[in-house]
């Protein structure tokens, strides 16, 4: 009962978002759609629905191409990108990072742990992995603990202020998607995410 009424709330909302292409875009989002449509080859459906708002789409893109320039390597990067959208039960996140950790060269181990609440054998991701998790739930107020383990790991003071732009990036997409019940481009489909698969709890063994 409870899954139709989740269901249902999605449909309606969809009726609300629209998906815009470039065409239908407010002029001030145009730009951005060009370019994403540019380097994706298609226009992710996140964009589509953050378009209804320039203001929105810039500070997503923003912060993006600044989280981009952060000390952390690629792998790091995708490594926050879906520790986050996972904790935040993000469907639509989960699955296109998966994607774009793959283009990337992620291990699939690493994805598949991400997905899942598993432990990451990489004793410095899993501490990435950690912290990234701690400040999300606890708003940022991470114990003096939490935050001398992560620089003994091997990260820095800069990177836990860097940390928290992909936080804020983050944020702004899986609240997006929980709003609109942005639906998963084809390409992302093979990546389909299920909140089923966050049940794993061993998440900070």
């Amino acid at each position: 009962m409870l899954r139709n009424k989740f269901v249902n709330f999605k449909s309606i909302t969809m009726e609300k978002f629209k998906l815009h292409t470039l065409e239908s875009a407010p002029d001030g989002s145009k730009a951005i759609l060009s370019d994403v449509a540019g380097q994706m080859k298609f226009i992710p459906n996140l964009y589509a629905v953050m378009a209804e708002s320039p203001q929105v789409i810039k500070a997503y893109s923003e912060m993006g191409k600044l989280f981009g320039q952060t000390s952390f390597s690629l792998v790091e990067k995708n490594l926050i990108w879906l520790a986050i959208s996972h904790l935040n039960s993000c469907h639509y996140c989960t699955a296109i990072h998966s994607m774009v950790a793959k283009m990337y060269n992620v291990s699939e181990s690493i994805i598949e742990a991400l997905r899942t609440n598993k432990h990451i054998s990489d004793p410095k991701l899993q501490a990435l992995r950690q912290f990234t998790v701690s400040m999300v739930e606890k708003r940022g107020w991470a114990s003096e603990q939490e935050i001398n383990d992560f620089l003994s790991a091997g990260y820095t003071k800069a990177q836990i202020l860097e940390l928290i732009v992909g936080i804020a990036q983050k944020t702004i997409s899986n609240y997006v998607n929980h709003v609109a019940g942005t639906p998963l481009d084809e390409p992302v489909k093979p990546f389909a995410w299920h909140k089923e698969e966050q049940k794993i709890p061993d998440i900070l063994n």
